[in-house]
C-alpha cells in the first residue's frame, strides 16, 4: 500500500518514485508481475523527466545520471523497496529534475506534466469513465470518478480548457473506434466541441493553440473524408448520421478558421462565412465525384462525349436535395 506523510501535498510528490521506494518483489503475486511494473514505472520517470520535461533539460550531471540508472535498471533491475545506494542514486537524480522551476511560485515537482505526455496520461485516465462491458457506454458513477480525475490536474498540468478538449477527443475516437454507430457518442462529441469553441475565444495561449489545432485538423480530416464523396459514406443505412458528421466537422473548420487562423484576423469577418464555404465545398466535390463515377465516356476522333443514364442522373440529384435539405441547418 503507498502511504503518502502527513502534511505533504500530492503535487510535491513524485508518484513512481514513492512506489519504487516503498513497493519491493514480495508485494507482488509473481516475479514477472513486479518486473513489469519496475519496467513501467522507469519509463514513466524516463518520459515525464527525460523525453517529455516540462522544464527544457540543460546540459546538468542529473538527467545524464537518470538516463544511465534508467537504461542500466532495464539490463539489471534495481532493488526497490530499501533505502540501498541505487535507490539513493535514484531519488536524487530525480528530485534534481523535478524540482526546477517553471516560472511559477509553488513547490509542485514537475513529473507528469510535459506535452504530450500529460495529455496522453490524461487521456487514458479519462478512458476509465467507459464501461468496460459496453465500449459506448459510460458507467454509472461517471460524476463521481470524473471529480476524483480532475483532482490529478494539478500533477498534469491539466485545466479546464485542456479537459474539454480531451474530452472531445475521448468521445469522438470512441465514436469511431466503435463501428461509428452510436449516435449519443456522437451528439456528446458535438456538444463538448461547442465547450471548445468557447474556450478557444477566450486564450490566445500558443501551446493550448497548438494542441488544439492538430486536434481539430485530425476530426475535420476524418469528417471530410467522408462529406467529399458523401454518396459513398451514406446510404439509407446511415444517413442519419449525416447530420452529426456535417455538424462535427464545419465546427471544427470554424474554429480552425475563425479563431486560429491569422488571415481571417486580417480580412473583415463578414467576409468569411465558414459553414457555407465549407457546405458547398462538400456538395460540389460530391456531385464532381458522382458524375465522374456514372458518366460513360465515348471518344470520337479528338471530341470526348460522356453521357449518364436518366436514371442515374435523377438518383444523383435526390442526394443532391437531400444533402441541401440537410445543410439548411448550419447556413
Amino acid at each position: 500500500m503507498f502511504v503518502l506523510q502527513v502534511g505533504r501535498k500530492i503535487e510535491s510528490v513524485v508518484l513512481p518514485l514513492e512506489l519504487l521506494q516503498q513497493l519491493k518483489s514480495s508485494d507482488f503475486t509473481d516475479q514477472q508481475e513486479y518486473d513489469a511494473w519496475l519496467k513501467r514505472s522507469l519509463k514513466v520517470l524516463e518520459a515525464g523527466l527525460l523525453l517529455h520535461p516540462r522544464v527544457p533539460l540543460d546540459k546538468t550531471n542529473s538527467s545524464q545520471r537518470l538516463r544511465q540508472i534508467i537504461h542500466g535498471a532495464l539490463d539489471r533491475p534495481l532493488e526497490t523497496g530499501r533505502n540501498n545506494e541505487q535507490m539513493q542514486s535514484l531519488r536524487s537524480a530525480v528530485m534534481s529534475l523535478a524540482t526546477r522551476s517553471d516560472g511559477s511560485f509553488s513547490d509542485s515537482c514537475h513529473w507528469a506534466d510535459g506535452s504530450p505526455f500529460n495529455l496522453r496520461l490524461y487521456e487514458l485516465l479519462l478512458e476509465a469513465c467507459f464501461d468496460s462491458n459496453d465500449a459506448t457506454s459510460m458507467v454509472e458513477e461517471v460524476d463521481d470518478l470524473m471529480e476524483h480525475i480532475k483532482k490529478t490536474w494539478v500533477i498534469l498540468g491539466i485545466n479546464q480548457m485542456l479537459h474539454n478538449l480531451c474530452f472531445t477527443w475521448l468521445l469522438f475516437s470512441r465514436y469511431v473506434v466503435t463501428g461509428q454507430v452510436e449516435m449519443d457518442l456522437l451528439h456528446a462529441c458535438d456538444a463538448q466541441l461547442a465547450e471548445v469553441a468557447k474556450d478557444a475565444k477566450t486564450t490566445k495561449d500558443p501551446e493550448y493553440s497548438q494542441v488544439l489545432s492538430s486536434t481539430l485538423s485530425a476530426i475535420l480530416g476524418w469528417a471530410e473524408k467522408r462529406l467529399l464523396a458523401y454518396h459513398d459514406t451514406f446510404d439509407r443505412g446511415n444517413i442519419h448520421t449525416m447530420e452529426g458528421i456535417v455538424s462535427l466537422g464545419v465546427s471544427a473548420a470554424r474554429i480552425l478558421v475563425e479563431d486560429i487562423s491569422n488571415e481571417y484576423r486580417r480580412r473583415r469577418k463578414g467576409e468569411v462565412d465558414v459553414a457555407r464555404t465549407r457546405i458547398e465545398t462538400y456538395i460540389r466535390s460530391s456531385l464532381r465525384t458522382s458524375f465522374a463515377q456514372a458518366s460513360i465516356c465515348i471518344v470520337v476522333g479528338d471530341v470526348h462525349y460522356h453521357f449518364i443514364s436518366t436514371f442515374l442522373y435523377l438518383q444523383l440529384f435526390q442526394q443532391f436535395f437531400e444533402l441541401i435539405s440537410l445543410c439548411f441547418v448550419f447556413l
